[in-house]
């Protein structure tokens, strides 16, 4: 039987280094994930991002809320094509256009939160401060989603543009439920 050549050892330890970084990377996000409101979510939106994320707690809520301003902008796209269905009563075209502006707010709103993030760094005397706008613009956003979602509510809204919708409002406001989520627990320095 032929002796494993160094090559081959070195290979093996090098898969094996890769094999538990990796699980490492992934037990972080999924002990990270388990304490939001919708942790299944959570780890579905933020596994794909494992390797940029690896172990960092800054760099997993800068991908979180990435992930969550991504969603809103695609949200507001989508709820502004809705502008030229034909057909749409007049309280469904009211409620479209306080949506949309609710979704430009919102969009703006965590952009604002996503550049005070990247000013923020762990240990520093402005931290708190920084977080603290951080989860204010988060928390603005997540409620101009709802009052969004919320302007579709009751049957005189009923139509072809309600369902739709809402579903995308609840998608994006869970997403970024998580992040907010997120942001707090690495404010209070628990990671």
């Amino acid at each position: 039987m032929a002796k494993p050549s160094l090559l081959s050892l070195l290979s093996l330890i090098a898969v094996i280094s890769a094999a538990t970084a990796a699980a490492s990377t992934s037990n972080f996000i999924k002990t990270s994930c388990s304490t939001t409101t919708y942790p299944s979510l959570c780890l579905k939106s933020l596994s794909d991002y494992a390797s940029t994320i690896q172990q960092d707690p800054h760099q997993l809520v800068q991908t979180a809320l990435s992930f969550s301003l991504n969603k809103t902008v695609e949200t507001r796209a989508f709820v502004s094509k809705l502008r030229s269905v034909s057909g749409l009563k007049p309280r469904e075209l009211a409620a479209l256009r306080d949506c949309i502006e609710e979704m430009a707010d919102s969009v703006d709103r965590l952009g604002r939160s996503l550049k005070e993030l990247k000013l923020c760094k762990p240990k520093s005397e402005d931290f708190t401060w920084h977080m603290s706008n951080v989860e204010t613009w988060v928390s603005s956003a997540l409620t101009d989603e709802s009052t969004c979602s919320d302007g579709f509510a009751g049957k005189a809204l009923n139509g072809r543009i309600k369902a739709p919708i809402r579903a995308r409002m609840v998608n994006v406001a869970h997403v970024t439920s998580n992040a907010l989520s997120l942001i707090n627990k690495y404010a209070s320095g628990n990671y």
